[in-house]
């Protein structure tokens, strides 16, 4: 297998990575990191304390060089959760910025505080590239239906899907790509750092997210701008508003919304505003990226997060296990995945490992459809975003973008409850725009009825001032249920 990062071996001058106003080159990452890969040297595994800093990149990046799987530990997490991942992955030494405080469950574990100051003398080069099925990151899930599952990722699937989203961007050594995603998941480390890096191009940072901190990025170099819906969001509303983000995200060659569906209000707004697509794709922790829009595609696409990437292998499956073999755009199935980008297991969970896979196909839990050009469209979770009620199988993302165009509603999700007579009942959760004059329920109901099949209107609509969100911006369903 050949290197993870080509790019390093130039050793140029050229800009690798910059978070706010702090910067290194290629030649300054492999100095600084190498050095530090040769620390770790003996290592099982090592967590990275991942604050949105150049200090987690250098950390990440110098695990990688050493062969030492990296553990990303996000700063937020709880108590209980620090003290699970921190049991359950064992690692014996915690990377953090120096001065960072860490919590009481790394109490036990020793600590190397990561410095960006290349070394005086130059490290020897990096250890021969390990096996393709090595690991290189151990990422917890959210932990939403029991404590939180450590991902093994091996080197060959970050390289895989790092590669196919270059052909299907034409992401290359002159992009510089801008965002503000935390460091502690895939989006934000494997394809919002480690992606810039096996490219031969530019991470920037921009710390914390803000429609301006992202349009001043972008008109001052950036190329690609990765997001999630949320920021998305409140780009579309200030593009509407403010010429210089509006033109900034026009200027950009690339704009890519993924972690969860980006309703289709805000790509129309995004449209509108700045004469741009976003185009979405689709993965998760253990099958990093598996479909994609690709760069430049027509109206057609919007809405879908694209087809198979290169080399990725999907398939829908209906709820008796058999393969969905039409492609109607109507009929939904869960998603299954099989290819090199997949994860090789849960760490300490081999039983969770085998009921994650049909034969050599993971099962995402994902339910969607697919058209007849061969696009998949997400309709949610199986668990929480497919809802049967009165015989019909009813995907919630369908009613949350009906609910979302309407003028008065500014965030919308559709839950459901059991229900005697129709099995389950559809329920709408809404953020008025204006919380003194409120949508009516009825108007809202009425709303959904006149634009999809009358089964699919919300028998209750329940108003909040703010939906439950995780980091990532995703709805948390199951606190509204």
């Amino acid at each position: 297998m050949s290197p993870l990062f080509p790019a390093l071996a130039a050793a140029s001058d050229a800009p690798a990575l910059r978070f706010g106003d702090r910067m290194v080159s290629y030649a300054e990452l492999r100095a600084t990191a190498g050095a530090l890969a040769g620390r770790l040297a003996g290592h099982q595994r090592v967590a990275v304390w991942a604050t949105p800093s150049l200090e987690t990149a250098v950390a990440t990046v110098a695990a990688l060089l050493a062969g030492v799987p990296a553990v990303p530990v996000n700063p937020g997490s709880g108590q209980r959760e620090l003290a699970h991942i921190v049991g359950d992955s064992a690692p014996s030494l915690v990377l953090a910025p120096a001065g960072a405080r860490l919590p009481p469950a790394f109490a036990g574990t020793a600590r190397l505080d990561v410095t960006t100051e290349p070394p005086a003398t130059a490290p020897a080069g990096p250890p021969a590239e390990p096996a393709p099925e090595a690991t290189a990151l151990v990422v917890y899930t959210s932990g939403t239906t029991g404590p939180p599952k450590g991902v093994l990722l091996p080197r060959r699937a970050v390289a895989a899907t790092l590669d196919a989203l270059g052909e299907t961007w034409g992401w290359t050594g002159a992009d510089v790509v801008v965002h503000a995603l935390p460091l502690f998941h895939v989006h934000g480390l494997v394809l919002g750092v480690l992606g810039p890096l096996r490219h031969g191009g530019t991470a920037h940072h921009v710390g914390r997210f803000s429609p301006e901190a992202v349009a001043g990025a972008l008109a001052g170099g950036g190329t690609v701008l990765f997001g999630v819906p949320t920021m998305y969001h409140r780009l579309a509303e200030a593009a509407a508003r403010d010429a210089a983000v509006a033109a900034a995200l026009a200027g950009a060659r690339l704009l890519v919304s993924g972690s969860a569906p980006l309703p289709l209000p805000d790509h129309e707004r995004i449209l509108a505003a700045t004469g741009r697509r976003v185009v979405e794709r689709y993965g998760m922790t253990e099958t990093l990226m598996n479909t994609s829009v690709p760069a430049g595609a027509d109206a057609a696409a919007t809405g879908t997060v694209g087809v198979p990437l290169p080399g990725v292998a999907l398939r829908l499956v209906d709820e008796s296990g058999r393969v969905i073999e039409g492609a109607d755009g109507e009929t939904v199935g869960e998603i299954q995945v099989r290819g090199p980008n997949l994860f090789t297991g849960y760490l300490n969970r081999p039983e969770a490992t085998a009921a994650a896979f049909d034969g050599d196909w993971f099962r995402t839990g994902d339910m969607a459809t697919r058209d007849a050009a061969g696009r998949y469209r997400i309709v949610g979770r199986g668990s929480t975003d497919l809802i049967k009620s009165g015989g019909y199988r009813i995907g919630a993302g369908e009613i949350e973008n009906v609910l979302l165009a309407h003028p008065g509603v500014a965030e919308a999700a559709v839950t459901a409850a059991p229900d005697p007579d129709l099995g389950e009942r559809i329920i709408a959760w809404i953020v008025p725009r204006d919380g003194t004059s409120p949508p009516s329920a009825r108007e809202l109901t009425e709303h959904v009825a006149s634009q999809l099949a009358a089964h699919k209107r919300p028998r209750e609509v329940r108003f909040r001032a703010a939906l439950p969100r995780n980091d990532m911006g995703k709805i948390l369903k199951r606190e509204l249920v």
